[in-house]
């Protein structure tokens, strides 16, 4: 994506990571040709990450659906741009009409995950078990260190390598990770992520929405790392904190890495 696209102005649509590594497409502007290009860039920017990646469409951020028209075209751009649209996000009967007429579900967990990042109460949402999931070893039965936002339940531990194309996720707690988590792979928690290995795959803290969650890496070379859906990819990370010990952090709804002393 060029310097402009990424912060000279308000992105026609934002784009947010969830706790199963599906990305969510709130449309905040209905500019078709816009999103689509925007799209096309984040693929050719992260091949790895987002080409074929499934993509959750929320039109909640507009005053009111598309059309159907206008959202199949969006739809068929999606594609063309190299992600694969497989939902609407929960909204108004309208969009459940709009979702019957594409023949795509409802997802409802997107936008309670909204609305909680927004301020608004959220709507119960329960979490999914996790795809490929790696069989985490038993939870110790002291919590994990304690970081800012920490969820209050015991923090779960993962003794054991995290290898590609496993998860690990941790429900409404911390995770540690004891060793690595390879490339491919992906550790997942509601509140904060602390690996003591090499970080080489994907770290998503604060899934459910916390914005005070943190990640802690001790040698970083992640593929993608994110703060209650707000990421960064390897593309986007300054060279000088690969391999190093960092910590990750949500500051005015910006994402911040920086080294530990």
């Amino acid at each position: 994506m060029s310097a402009v696209a990424m912060g000279d102005y308000e992105q026609a649509g934002e784009l947010k990571i969830g706790q199963v590594g599906i990305a969510n497409l709130r449309i905040r502007t209905l500019d078709v040709d816009r999103l689509i290009e925007e799209m096309r860039q984040r693929v050719q920017r992260a091949p790895r990450l987002f080409a074929r990646a499934a993509v959750v469409i929320d039109f909640g951020g507009l005053s009111q659906v598309p059309d159907v028209a206008t959202a199949r075209a969006l739809l068929d751009g999606l594609r063309e741009a190299g992600v694969l649209p497989v939902a609407l996000a929960y909204g108004t009967t309208a969009t459940e009409r709009l979702s019957e007429a594409l023949g795509l579900p409802l997802l409802a967990k997107f936008r309670a995950q909204y609305e909680r990042a927004d301020g608004s109460a959220p709507a119960p949402a329960a979490a999914p078990p996790p795809q490929e999931a790696a069989r985490p070893a038993p939870a110790a039965s002291a919590p994990a260190p304690a970081a800012p936002g920490q969820a209050p339940s015991p923090g779960l531990i993962q003794a054991a390598p995290v290898r590609s194309g496993q998860q690990v996720y941790a429900d409404n707690r911390d995770l540690t990770v004891l060793t690595s988590v390879g490339a491919g792979a992906e550790v997942i928690a509601d509140g904060s992520v602390h690996i003591y290995g090499p970080l080489r795959g994907r770290a998503l803290a604060g899934a459910q929405g916390n914005e005070k969650a943190r990640i802690f890496c001790r040698e970083f070379h992640a593929e993608l790392v994110a703060i209650a859906g707000h990421y960064r990819v390897l593309e986007d990370i300054p060279s000088d904190l690969r391999g190093k010990a960092v910590q990750v952090w949500l500051e005015d709804q910006q994402l911040k890495i920086a080294a530990l002393d």
